[in-house]
């Protein structure tokens, strides 16, 4: 899995994650030449691998974020499989766990274990809530996390149930924040020659980045009166998603006073436009205007269907963009053009789709090497550099405490 000439050619990265978040971030340090070990329990690897729908025989979603990796089937419940995965993460350079606070400790694979041999050992520990606080012993669930921090709670009227969102914005925060504390902690190894402990949750990343759903109640925790709150959820008529006449959807993105004025001047309502607004206005409701406004850009959005629309729209260069269906997004000539889809030789399922990485563009990652690995398909391989003798392997094998790929 090495690839000479990427940022992290010959960092070694054992990950002992499942699911979406410690995927993630492990896939963007493989995408970038680190050679990501994946540790699964022999009995159905990790839970992502029967996440539906599938190409054909594998899943999408696994091979979406575990490509360029390596796979070792290792039962930790074992203490020979807990010798092993001990052996494993002393050779690292990086660990990368999320298992609930305590349960890497008892199995001796925490970073005051492993640090007393490895001092140069850079340890990520991944969770829903961070290892200490309240709610440290809770599972983190990407949906209870948006919830928690606010994100979902912020636009709603008495009463109102809050939509489930549609993207797995924790889960993700969480796993570039991962990303980027690892990235750094190697940086700072290479100054001071020793490792870290990173204590990265989900919790903490979203909620950092929760700036502007937070700005009125911070206003408010401070003195202020939270008023007039931004409105980028829907609440300015400048800044919403409005039908064509086609029944498609459209983004309308006016903000800024040139923008608004040539909307205007496009539309046949110059009066709408007020030389005299002033730029805090810009993300508000625009009070007694708003009415109009909204009723402006949704009479003209209903008079043309979604494709002459933008048409229309760039050619003024006006920021009006089509809603797409994710079929819809996947055919753009745009993604075509940045390179955000490309195919890869999978054994099984031929040749298959894949989301790109932007950092490939700067030549810092490199997406295509390899498909996500079958559960245990490198076991031997890993057990055979880490010196176990093919008698060794054999035994761990039969012991079951190793699973598909170990030796026969």
């Amino acid at each position: 899995m090495k690839r000479e000439g990427l940022p992290y050619s010959g960092v070694t990265v054992v990950d002992f994650t499942r699911l979406l978040p410690g995927g993630w971030c492990t896939q963007l340090l493989a995408d970038s030449g680190a050679d990501v070990i994946k540790v699964e329990h022999p009995a159905g690897g990790d839970y992502s691998r029967h996440n539906p729908p599938n190409f054909r025989f594998t899943g999408v979603y696994f091979n979406s974020v575990n490509r360029n990796k390596r796979s070792i089937a290792l039962d930790l419940n074992h203490p020979r499989g807990r010798e092993v995965a001990q052996r494993l993460a002393g050779a690292a350079d990086v660990v990368v766990e999320a298992f609930r606070p305590g349960v890497a400790a008892k199995w001796g694979l925490d970073y005051v274990a492993l640090r007393h041999a490895h001092e140069r050992l850079v340890y990520c520990s991944l969770t829903g809530f961070g290892q200490d606080g309240p709610l440290a012993a809770q599972a983190g669930h990407d949906l209870n996390i948006q919830g928690v921090t606010g994100l979902m709670g912020v636009a709603l009227a008495p009463g109102e149930l809050a939509l489930s969102p549609g993207f797995q914005a924790a889960d993700y925060a969480g796993a570039a924040m991962a990303c980027i504390a690892i990235m750094a902690g190697l940086a700072q190894r290479e100054r001071t020659g020793r490792g870290c402990y990173l204590d990265i949750s989900m919790f903490d990343a979203l909620f950092s980045m929760c700036n502007i759903v937070l700005t009125s109640a911070m206003s408010r925790l401070g003195g202020g009166t939270g008023q007039p709150a931004m409105q980028p959820r829907g609440g300015n008529p400048r800044y919403a998603v409005y039908a064509a006449r086609d029944g498609g959807l459209v983004s309308v993105s006016l903000l800024e006073k040139k923008f608004w004025k040539l909307f205007c001047e496009e539309s046949g309502r110059p009066e709408l436009y007020d030389e005299a607004e002033e730029s805090h206005q810009r993300h508000t409701d625009h009070g007694d205007r708003g009415p109009a406004y909204r009723q402006a850009i949704a009479a003209f959005c209903g008079a043309h269907d979604r494709a002459e629309l933008v048409r229309r729209m760039h050619a003024a260069g006006i920021p009006v963009f089509p809603v797409h269906t994710p079929d819809e997004a996947l055919r753009d000539p745009l993604v075509a053009a940045r390179g955000m889809v490309e195919y890869i030789d999978h054994p099984r399922e031929g040749r298959i789709p894949q989301l790109g990485n932007p950092l490939s563009r700067g030549g810092l990652a490199d997406s295509r090497r390899a498909p996500a690995p079958e559960l245990g398909a490198h076991t031997d391989d890993v057990l055979a550099e880490l010196g176990y003798s093919r008698a060794e392997r054999q035994q761990l094998a039969e012991l079951g405490v190793t699973g598909h790929g170990a030796a026969s």
